[in-house]
């Protein structure tokens, strides 16, 4: 179903990956699955005249933005949009930081809660994108999985029996699948052992970046973790060894770097969220890098009381602050505000 939409009504919204919700929700703050495809009879992107890419964008718009995918669905043309408002659509992980910067015609398809996304004309043709909260690859994938086969049976795909499906940069040459999850690792970083996680994931091939992707850093213990291999293995491999390797093994890193905060550090762990807590309510000036870092510490906090049963003294303070978004969990700051402000 088409919809319109204004983007004010993008960035004034919260949705479901905002909530801070969805198994392992404390480490794993979203789960997001990408798929690489071009068209067959046409020019990659970097050899494509702005006609052909005109040609591309109006025939991928137009078969699916009929799809059902059982939410409204709008359109954007991305080459047509402020800046201003192609920096919102990065920042709410609708579109990358390529496909803003890009020239030529290129446009994104929006599913009303965001996720879905299908960005055409980015580095390739189009490139599908289905975004969740917490761990929930494997839905990611069911639901990517039946849109491209939908989009599949109306166009045809550039598909190589020998390499699978063609894309324009060799990386994703295979499957064209992109699995990532965004994790959230601030005691891993207080207790000086992230380097742990990091020489972990370069062993295993493994892709580590920062919010915003390729190019981001790091900022406010937020990491992005991504396969990095696409071809000769299969899609549900790939899914398959994040989830039942490569995540569980994540998260029982981190926390069990925030028991030893609790039973070694916890004069440290107070004093960052009381810190926090100051400063977010009363500095006049704060920077947006210092602020992820601030509410990294309170969605730390939050958590911990949540998940470990933890109630320093800075954890008591801060789950008496007011917020009408509270929904009666008993907490006076709600994690699904944290999540929204630190993604933010």
């Amino acid at each position: 179903m088409q919809a319109t939409m204004k983007l004010t009504e993008i960035s004034s919204d919260i949705n479901d990956w905002f909530s801070g919700s969805g198994p392992l929700a404390d480490v794993v703050v979203s789960s997001r699955i990408r798929l690489a495809r071009n068209l067959a009879g046409h020019k990659f992107l970097g050899t494509c005249s702005d006609e052909e890419k005109a040609k591309i964008l109006n025939r991928l718009k137009t078969v699916i933005m009929a799809l059902d995918l059982g939410d409204e669905i709008f359109y954007i043309s991305v080459d047509r949009a402020p800046a201003l408002n192609r920096d919102v659509l990065v920042e709410r992980h609708l579109i990358s930081r390529h496909h803003a910067l890009a020239k030529g015609p290129r446009g994104v398809v929006i599913a009303r809660h965001e996720f879905f996304t299908a960005m055409i004309n980015e580095e390739d043709h189009l490139r599908l994108q289905v975004l969740k909260a917490g761990c929930q690859l494997a839905d990611c994938a069911e639901q990517i999985g039946r849109i491209d086969d939908m989009i599949e049976k109306q166009v045809d795909y550039a598909f190589s029996t020998r390499f699978g499906y063609l894309t324009a940069c060799p990386t994703n040459l295979g499957t064209g699948i992109r699995v990532s999850v965004m994790l959230h690792m601030p005691a891993l970083k207080m207790t000086g052992q992230i380097d742990k996680f990091l020489n972990a994931a370069k062993d295993m091939n493994l892709a580590v970046r920062g919010l915003f992707g390729e190019g981001s850093e790091a900022a406010s213990d937020l990491y992005q973790l991504s396969n990095q291999v696409t071809l000769g293995v299969s899609e549900k491999s790939i899914v398959s060894q994040f989830e039942q390797t490569i995540i569980p093994a994540v998260v029982e890193y981190e926390q069990a770097a925030r028991k030893q905060l609790l039973t070694q550090q916890v004069d440290t762990l107070d004093d960052k969220i009381s810190r926090a807590m100051a400063l977010l309510q009363n500095a006049n000036l704060i920077s947006s890098q210092e602020a992820l870092l601030l509410l990294s510490h309170l969605r730390l906090g939050l958590n911990m009381r949540a998940h470990l049963g933890a109630e320093t003294p800075a954890i008591q303070r801060l789950c008496a602050l007011r917020d009408n978004t509270d929904g009666g969990n008993g907490c006076g700051l709600s994690i699904r505000t944290i999540n929204r402000l630190f993604m933010l």
